[in-house]
């Protein structure tokens, strides 16, 4: 693990040019190991574009960097491209991943399924977020961490690990979060931004998904469900279901909760979520997608009916 850090520090050193990019629909982690890294290397002098496959969420748009994120990468050549957060190469979006003009790839991550894909790997499982890999290889480099950089460390830490709720908030979360404080962050600021700030639309679309909870294997799971109607009635979109699986798992007995999200006719956003004793992971590997041990997810073609006896079927086998 040092020695590919060290490795990744010469990197930097000896390129001038990086393109940065993470998964489809970036999460807090996503968003902010990326924005840290490229604010990082920035302050380092070095020419940094920042590309997504889908915009940054309004909860993150407080971030700094995120008004500079690019809907397109450009069409010139990159020395470096850091993907981070993908799990695998093609959630970094079929954009990025026709691009060929880059001379090195470097990959971080933290999922327990994750690909090889690039030059250089650094994959550690046992990292609480992704943000975490950029703070060790920042540290590594003897840099001090600034305000913007250390904003982004602290927002990917505490998403991820669910404001340190989740079984992934380590001490070494604990710790690094800590040093970002101390860099001159306000705790407050950033919880009143992710949590003290929902647009009504939101609550308006919890309500209608609320009465769909569902109970199955004796109480042991339970989910909850979106549909394209529900998104028409309350004016409010995807992005705004971030965090709604924890209502189910939040339920006593519940080991298991479930998110169905509808993306099409006959298509489903499905993600898990466990309260330790059971690694999620494995659901949704069965079912083409990938994840942690406490949440993963996948996609899942059929009517909504279809796509649940298939899910419940491999929850209730497991369980």
């Amino acid at each position: 693990m040092t020695e590919t850090i060290q490795k990744i520090i010469e990197v930097i050193r000896s390129n001038s040019s990086f393109l940065i990019t993470t998964h489809e629909g970036p999460d807090g982690d996503a968003i902010g190991s990326s924005l840290a890294l490229a604010s990082f290397l920035r302050k380092l002098g070095k020419d940094v574009t920042v590309h997504y496959q889908d915009a940054v969420p309004d909860l993150y748009v407080f971030l700094p960097g995120a008004d500079s994120v690019l809907p397109h990468i450009p069409d010139r050549h990159f020395d470096v491209s850091f993907v981070l957060d993908v799990g695998e190469k093609k959630r970094a979006g079929k954009e990025f991943c026709c691009f060929l003009r880059v001379t090195t790839t470097v990959n971080l991550d933290h999922h327990l399924s994750c690909e090889n894909f690039a030059d250089y790997n650094l994959i550690d499982t046992q990292a609480a977020a992704t943000g975490i890999l950029v703070y060790r290889i920042a540290t590594a480099y003897g840099y001090t961490f600034d305000l913007d950089t250390a904003l982004c460390i602290y927002t990917a830490v505490i998403t991820d690990t669910g404001s340190f709720h989740y079984s992934n908030a380590n001490r070494e979360a604990f710790t690094v979060a800590g040093e970002m404080i101390e860099s001159g962050i306000n705790a407050w600021y950033v919880a009143e931004k992710l949590y003290e700030n929902q647009p009504a639309k939101r609550l308006k679309l919890l309500s209608l998904c609320l009465p769909t909870l569902d109970f199955f294997k004796e109480g042991k799971a339970a989910s909850v469900t979106v549909t394209s109607d529900m998104y028409a009635a309350s004016g409010a979109d995807a992005e705004l279901t971030d965090g709604f699986v924890n209502y189910p798992r939040s339920i006593r007995g519940v080991e298991v909760a479930l998110f169905f999200r509808q993306l099409e006719e006959k298509k489903f956003k499905v993600g898990f979520r466990s309260k330790g004793n059971v690694n999620v992971a494995t659901f949704s590997a069965a079912l083409g997608g990938g994840g942690h041990h406490n949440a993963a997810g996948c996609t899942v073609e059929g009517t909504l009916d279809e796509v649940k006896a298939q899910v419940y079927a491999i929850v209730e086998r497991a369980l």
